[in-house]
């Protein structure tokens, strides 16, 4: 690992890229993908060490933590690759980037330079090196990138300079103490498996493979400063019941992902991902929902993703699957122009409440085709399960017909822009034939009735709310109301079953019975004639039990019946 290597260009074999282009992808092309990442870090990182030369700083130089870097990397490659490779590394990289041409905003910079000093002092643990470093310290703590965290007893608060050194695999750090003085505290990162008062070790989350080799381990990352898509983040340490949550749920996801067969869409090795970042709570109480109210991902950092732990394993296998979809594109779009995007956001997304650029939209077009290869694979467990679950048959073919349906639409605006490259259309060309293929799939007639009218719900509110009434010639020329803000898509999760003791209009209509729940969206209009929920939900009924020509202009321009309102 050289910042003076010279690199040569990657070429991906058609049958790699017909892999990926497919929605889902071997071993082999995501080992491509993470060499072409690294590769892409390495460059990066040459570019930022460059803006950081002459910067002025308390700390050591980065040259000298660069050059420590380097050596550890001769005496142990693999360890070195990893602190590389991981997530974090890959998030601070473009964070400096970003904050050297003033896109971004941190900590003083000379202190977030300072993070290259933490990466060489953990190379120089691995490779047992000698060297010494002053780096920053925040309330008197020093993150060790890839193993831990060091915490200074009595130590002074806010920012300060201190020193660490490293000989034989021990640290040794040193810094201003809260009155007078210094304090010092020494530890093995390497050998200290338990936490202490003065030392946090990396949290890794343990999956045992299928055919018994060494078991896969995730890192659980609760420490970096950089664990997060953009923004330097103070430690947030899970406690020990919460972290033993995430394990236990871990190993059930890896479980439900453990699947034999030919790699495809929907199908993940856990030994692909890199990190995981635990969003938003550090402890047991309250309990979660079942399932996961936010996940994220960067381009900045392949393998990584940023979760809220739901109660299911279920739902944190499909999430695992989802946010690697986002890994696997993101790394495709920094080999090849995909499409030419303006960014305006103005597309119809099926997953989202808001218009979507055509980045966003691709992304989520790749994102939920694997979903929909998730579900696929849950419909084909549950039929062939010992003891047939009738429940499971229903959610499993909702959400498999549904995230078809949706992704479909969102590929056919794709094809349709007129904005996509040569590698761009053979990409989303790869996906159209696989949710071609599984639409002609059979799947449970209730769930998709379900799942075709819980679609049709969406697009219809979402275009109530989002749309001007006036004529468009095409998606791309819709008028936006200025008045737009976010909404609960409360349809999607509550579709997903058929009630059996309906009440509201919504539950009517999700088992079938269009008839009442036409009645009680009137009921609902007759006081709010404009309430978008509701309309939407009267618009889709109506249609349900008078199909024809007007109920598909109605459907596909809802936002008309807004002037004037309806009547009801």
């Amino acid at each position: 690992m050289t910042s003076e290597q010279h690199l040569a260009p990657f070429r991906m074999p058609d049958r790699l890229f017909a892999e990926l282009a497919a929605g889902g992808g071997s071993a082999a092309a995501v080992a491509f993908l993470e060499r072409a990442e690294r590769a892409r870090r390495l460059l990066l990182l040459r570019t930022l060490l460059g803006h950081l030369d002459s910067l002025p700083t308390p700390l050591t130089p980065v040259a000298e933590a660069w050059r420590v870097l380097k050596e550890a990397a001769e005496k142990a490659p693999e360890p070195v690759e990893r602190l590389l490779l991981a997530p974090p590394t890959g998030g601070w990289i473009s964070h400096m980037l970003r904050r050297v041409h003033g896109t971004a905003t941190g900590p003083p910079l000379w202190a977030e330079a300072g993070h290259l000093s933490a990466l060489a002092l953990s190379a120089s643990l691995h490779a047992g090196t000698e060297t010494a470093f002053d780096v920053p310290l925040t309330d008197g703590r020093l993150p060790l990138p890839g193993l831990g965290m060091v915490q200074l007893p009595e130590a002074g608060r806010g920012l300060a300079v201190g020193r660490a050194t490293t000989a034989g695999g021990e640290l040794t750090v040193e810094g201003p103490g809260r009155t007078n003085g210094s304090v010092r505290v020494t530890c093995r990162p390497l050998t200290q498996r338990e936490g202490t008062g003065t030392w946090l070790p990396l949290r890794t989350l343990a999956h045992p493979r299928p055919d018994g080799g060494a078991p896969v381990n995730v890192v659980l990352e609760d420490l970096d400063p950089y664990r997060d898509l953009d923004d330097h983040l103070p430690p947030a340490r899970l406690d020990e019941d919460e972290a033993r949550e995430w394990q236990r749920l871990f190993g059930e996801a890896g479980r439900i992902l453990a699947r034999p067969g030919t790699p495809g869409p929907g199908r993940v090795d856990p030994a692909v991902i890199r990190a995981i970042v635990p969003f938003g709570r550090t402890a047991v109480s309250p309990p979660p929902l079942p399932f996961v109210q936010v996940s994220a991902s960067s381009g900045d950092s392949f393998g990584g993703m940023l979760i809220v732990r739901p109660a299911s394993a279920l739902a944190l296998s499909e999430t695992l699957v989802h946010e690697l979809q986002h890994s696997k594109l993101a790394a495709l779009l920094h080999l090849f122009p995909l499409l030419e995007d303006d960014r305006a956001e103005r597309y119809y997304a099926p997953w989202r409440t808001d218009p979507r650029h055509l980045t966003g939209l691709l992304h989520g077009a790749y994102a939920f085709t694997g979903v929909a290869g998730f579900w696929r694979d849950r419909l084909a467990d549950a039929l062939s399960a010992d003891t047939l679950s009738a429940e499971a048959v229903e959610r499993a073919g909702y959400f498999f017909a549904l995230r078809r349906l949706q992704s479909r639409l969102a590929v056919r605006t794709l094809l349709s822009s007129g904005r996509l490259t040569v590698q761009g259309r053979a990409l989303v060309s790869g996906l159209a034939r696989t949710l071609d293929g599984w639409l002609r799939e059979e799947v449970p007639p209730a769930a998709l009735g379900r799942a075709r009218t819980a679609a049709a719900l969406h697009r219809t509110e979402w275009r109530l709310r989002n749309v001007a009434p006036a004529p468009a010639a095409a998606p791309s020329d819709l008028r936006f109301r200025p008045d737009r803000t976010s909404w609960p898509d409360t349809r999607t999760h509550g579709f997903a079953t058929c009630p059996t003791v309906p009440r509201t209009a919504d539950e009517h209509l999700a088992a079938g019975d269009a008839a009442t729940a036409l009645v009680r969206y009137a009921d609902v209009l007759a006081d709010a004639p404009a309430e978008p929920h509701a309309l939407a939900g009267w618009i889709v009924a109506r249609t349900t039990l008078e199909p024809g020509r007007a109920a598909r202009r109605m459907l596909a321009r809802p936002e008309e019946l807004l002037e004037p309102s309806p009547r009801v």
